[in-house]
């Protein structure tokens, strides 16, 4: 009797662990993902929202120098097929060399890669890179055609939308968050400050194309925070999810490299400056925090916090150092005060006065 017991408790026990598992796979039990797989982190007490915000902001402005650093490096090369590859590569080849040294990374690696196989984990959840490839490409082929404020403000359109949207249906770690009026208010807002922001380019000698390839890299960025909070939560290790998404966005521009060459040829020389070549390890950086913050944030706060970082990044990086692009005025600066203003509105805790 005992041992049937046993063997029962047993059975059960593999079911409820089974359950958790798929449970970890879907949108709307997100939450439930993150105590079914024992995410260490997880189970710590949260992150203060300000201190949040506040590393978010920091990591924003990381993607700002990215895009300046990205955007010269193609203006030099002349070829920002070549420039992202050399980024997204540069920072594969750091993440491979961590997971050389931590053991914990490794195991998130085979742990994403069991669950791949087995059919618990989407395929979809790991091409999150994609994304960062697509926004890493965009830096190089418009960047320095349009100034880092501009080229920021155009991510940002995309960003927010989506951002508020991927809440809503539950993508992100944290599950389904609903729309309230402070975060619809606080994307509205942001919206406003980058119309305000490009209108005066809009007519001008800028293409259109340039404006609109940042916009959809901008919805991209949002949906791939979403899924790498996922794919973190699931490995137990942000490094994991960092290196899966550099692999995938690695694949996907040395073959669009590979493509574009074949017709329009290679560089016939490379820049030497170093700093040129750091992009891809401010990109492992912040797409690592990133997938992190998420679970503590939710994607749109995330989004609109690094939004704020990216535009006062960007006018520092203009201001400090311009270019030929770089076209600030007072819209540029009182669409950054608004976006800031949009992110402290969307992130605020705001309490229902009681009668």
């Amino acid at each position: 009797m005992t041992d049937n017991n046993s063997a029962a408790a047993g059975d059960a026990d593999r079911s409820a662990t089974d359950s958790a598992t798929t449970s970890a796979t879907s949108p709307a039990t997100a939450p439930a993902a993150e105590t079914a797989v024992g995410d260490a982190p997880a189970a710590k007490k949260p992150l203060p929202a300000g201190l949040a915000i506040l590393i978010a902001v920091v990591v924003g402005g990381g993607i700002a120098a990215q895009a300046r650093i990205n955007g010269e490096l193609s203006a030099r090369a002349g070829d920002g097929f070549v420039a992202a590859s050399i980024s997204f590569g540069s920072g594969l080849v750091i993440l491979m060399v961590c997971l050389l040294v931590m053991r914990s990374g490794r195991a998130g690696v085979a742990r994403v890669w069991g669950m791949l196989r087995s059919g618990t984990m989407p395929w979809w959840t790991v091409l999150g890179g994609l994304a960062g490839a697509l926004l890493v490409l965009s830096q190089g082929l418009t960047a320095a055609l349009v100034g880092v404020a501009l080229f920021s403000v155009a991510v940002i359109a995309g960003q927010t939308v989506s951002g508020l949207l991927l809440d809503r249906a539950g993508f992100g770690p944290t599950g389904v968050v609903r729309i309230t009026v402070p975060r619809a208010a606080g994307a509205i807002l942001a919206l406003i400050a980058v119309g305000w922001s490009v209108s005066g380019q809009l007519g001008g000698p800028v293409p259109v194309w340039v404006l609109i390839l940042p916009l959809i890299a901008g919805l991209g960025l949002s949906w791939q925070q979403a899924v790498n909070g996922r794919v973190k939560v699931a490995a137990q290790s942000t490094l994991a999810a960092t290196f899966g998404n550099f692999v995938v966005g690695t694949a996907a521009l040395v073959v669009a490299m590979l493509i574009h060459s074949s017709f329009v040829g290679w560089p016939t020389s490379l820049p030497t400056e170093w700093w040129l070549y750091i992009g891809g390890a401010i990109g492992c950086v912040f797409i690592g925090t990133l997938a992190w913050l998420v679970q503590h944030t939710g994607v749109l706060v995330l989004g609109l916090a690094s939004v704020a970082g990216q535009l006062l990044a960007a006018i520092a990086i203009d201001v400090i150092f311009p270019s030929d692009a770089t076209h600030l005025g007072f819209a540029t600066f009182g669409s950054t005060a608004l976006a800031l203003c949009a992110v402290v509105i969307a992130s605020a805790r705001w309490k229902r006065r009681t009668r």
